[in-house]
């Protein structure tokens, strides 16, 4: 599914804000795997399969989720270096897998990030450290999955293609480890 901006990531919210349950068909139930904070948006894999779950999120499958970040100011590859070499957060320290910049335009700069692991805000706290706003962050695929056809709030049955290539993914790694 395309998880827009303003939707949480949970199936139940107490403050009543819109959920990713009010996107998804009622049957069969299925469950966010993973999260996107309420101001970010994209792919989310939606299953009730546990060890899909798992695969998928767990940091020792090593799953990589791909990013577009947009920040409201031109970056160099020095400025975005930090992000792979490592940026020590309140809870640890946190590393992307790979960071470069795709796109200068009227002094805003996107830059792809992949990650391997997905703390609690993870990315907007990395930019945070280095003094550098967001202002728009998409993750764009999952593993091996991604769908630019997808619209905000849109859905579609992963392809028994996709649900094994996960797995497929997820077992290589875990044998490279």
């Amino acid at each position: 599914m395309y998880k827009p901006v303003g939707v949480v990531s949970t199936m139940d919210d107490p403050q009543g804000r819109p959920t990713v349950r009010d996107l998804v068909p009622p049957e069969p139930v299925t469950k966010p795997v993973g999260r996107l904070d309420l101001h970010s948006e994209g792919l989310m894999v939606m299953t009730n399969d546990g060890d899909l779950a798992l695969v998928v999120t767990h940091p020792r499958y090593g799953v990589p989720k791909t990013y577009q970040v947009l920040v409201e100011r031109r970056l160099r590859p020095a400025d975005i270096a930090p992000l792979t070499t490592g940026i020590e957060l309140a809870d640890g320290a946190a590393a992307a897998v790979s960071a470069r910049i795709v796109s200068t335009v009227e002094g805003r700069t996107m830059v792809e990030l992949v990650m391997t692991e997905g703390r609690k805000r993870e990315i907007r706290r990395m930019f945070d450290e280095l003094d550098i706003p967001v202002s728009r962050l998409v993750r764009t695929g999952i593993g091996p999955i991604a769908d630019r056809r997808l619209q905000p709030g849109s859905h579609r049955p992963l392809t028994n293609r996709e649900i094994a290539s996960l797995y497929r993914f997820a077992r290589n790694q875990a044998l490279d480890a």
